[in-house]
Order: structure tokens, then sequence, then C-alpha cells
């Protein structure tokens, strides 16, 4: 069966955008049209595919059955589109690119070290990376504006019908600056932790779900003084201004506790964490870029586990 050409390039723009900001309005900001060219280019989609993509509410819209199917290939064509154009710029077809999606946990430890590899071993290699919410990462993912998301983000529904490759288990730990008066108190501490301001993840985050369960292990009712981020430039400059307590993954602090920077309080307990690994849309080919990127991530996974890295 052919491909009906009465769909353009242009349904499937307005589709995913209004897909990706779960709002017609949001939409067509993003696209630089009117609210009703968005709402007409869509019923024109809906008519040609004979469905309905899109469940409407006062919270927004919504995704149909059909519409999470339809996403599925509607994503990768667009971008394998997008590709096709850029390889033929001038310049551009030499240098492979990767986009990648990564959350806090890992930002500042395994990502710099796999670009610095990927940069000794290719001659021309763009690695273009995001940050922010799993959440958001993932529906840029799933909608093919990311090749990978890398992170921990098992416990997340958004990663339903997404690819997962676990890499190594993460723990939480609770840090504070140097100094600290919670250092010097011994068996004492673990009772005065709600006395002290913290620094939590952002709440609805799959991080914030391991960070209370540290609180639940310790039986301490935490704090109502708190700062709730996923930046943890915001978070360590914050803990070091004075004694507020960070609970942060293993991952985001290491380097900071091994240079004597931010020191580990010792309770006696631990929170497991969840799993880091590479989140993929398996409806969309990697291109080889993306490979080559999974490989390094790989490897200085191996070497963190080991104890080789850091």
């Amino acid at each position: 069966m052919n491909i009906d050409t009465r769909i353009k390039f242009r349904h499937l723009l307005c589709f995913l955008e209004i897909a990706r900001q779960r709002s017609f309005a949001k939409a067509a900001d993003a696209l630089a049209v009117s609210q009703p060219a968005i709402s007409k280019t869509l019923k024109e989609l809906e008519e040609i595919l004979a469905a309905s993509l899109f469940e409407r509410s006062k919270s927004g819209v919504t995704l149909t059955a059909a519409g999470v199917a339809f996403m599925r290939y509607a994503g990768p064509c667009v971008q394998a589109l997008r590709d096709g154009v850029n390889s033929l710029r001038e310049g551009e077809h030499e240098a492979g690119q990767v986009r990648v999606g990564v959350l806090s946990t890992v930002e500042s430890l395994l990502i710099p070290e796999v670009v610095r590899r990927l940069h000794q071993r290719h001659a021309a290699l763009v690695v273009n990376v995001a940050t922010g919410p799993g959440a958001y990462l993932l529906g840029q993912l799933r909608v093919g504006e990311l090749d990978l998301v890398v992170g921990r983000m098992t416990d997340s529904p958004d990663i339903q019908g997404l690819t997962f490759e676990h890499l190594y288990s993460e723990s939480m730990t609770l840090v504070v600056r140097p100094g600290h008066s919670l250092l010097a108190a011994g068996a004492a501490a673990l009772g005065q932790l709600g006395d002290y301001p913290l620094v939590l993840p952002t709440a609805g985050t799959t991080i914030r779900k391991h960070a209370d369960s540290l609180f639940v292990q310790c039986g301490v009712t935490p704090s109502r003084q708190r700062l709730e981020t996923l930046s943890p430039a915001l978070s360590r400059r914050y803990v070091l201004s004075g004694d507020a307590l960070w609970v942060a993954p293993q991952d985001a602090v290491c380097l900071d506790v091994q240079r004597g920077e931010l020191v580990e309080l010792q309770l006696g307990v631990q929170e497991p964490g969840g799993s880091v690994g590479i989140c993929r849309n398996s409806a969309l080919a990697l291109p080889l870029a993306a490979e080559q990127f999974c490989a390094a991530l790989r490897e200085v996974a191996e070497a963190y586990r080991e104890g080789l890295f850091s």
C-alpha cells in the first residue's frame, strides 16, 4: 500500500509538537503559527488517518492509543529527514553527531570522561548534551529529538515503551560541609537530622523517592526548611555556605568527598538507590555516533563499578 500523499511534513511537525508540549497553545508558539492553524492542521491529519490522535481535557492534551502508535513512526521519520538534509550541508556530512539527554546524577562524573575518550578517538564528532528532568528528556527521546538518555529512570512511568540498558547501581548519601557540627555529634547525629535545612531532589522525580527512603530508614522526620533542586552546582554552593544537609546520589558528590570539599555523614544506614543506565527509543535506529557514545559510556561505567575511575 502506498503512503497517502495527502500527509505533508507540516502535519507531522504539528503532531509531534503537540505531543511534546501537551498543549495546542504552546505548540502554536513553538511553531510560530496561530492556535487555529495548529487545530486545523491536526484535524486534517486525523481525517487522513481516520483516527483521533489526542484526547482533550482541562489539564491539556494526551495521546490516544492511536496517537502513541503513530508517534512511534512519525518521530523517527521526521528525524531521518532532518539527518538527511544536514548530511548534505557543507562539511556536516564529515562529522558525526550524537544528541544525549543527561540526568543530573551522572552529568558531572561520567559524561566528561566519556566525551574525552570519544574526542580522542574521533577527529570530527559533535556531542550535544541536554539536561533537565527525566520526564522532559524521555519525552524528547520518544519523539526523536534525542538519541539517548543517560541516568537513573527505571522507576519513571515515562519510560514505558522505551528500552533501558542497566550500567550500574547507585546509592544515596548524606553530605555536609567540612566542620559541620553533626560530624562531631557521633551517635546523636541521627536524632538531630531534622533540625537542619535540607537539600533534596525535586518532588515527584525518581531520585526524590530514594532520597525520602533514606529518612524513612533513619526514622527521622525531615526538616520543613528545604531547597528542592536537580542542580548539583546550586546544591553544592548552598551546602558549603551554611549548615544544610544534602541528600545526594553518590555520583554527584564522590569527587567533592575525595577532595575533602564535602564530608559524608556516617549514619549506619544506606539507601540502595536505583539503576543507572542508557535509555533509547527502539523504534529509531541509532546513528553511528550514538553507538560510539554507548560503547565509550559502557567502558567508563565498568571502570567506575570496579573503582578504577573517579
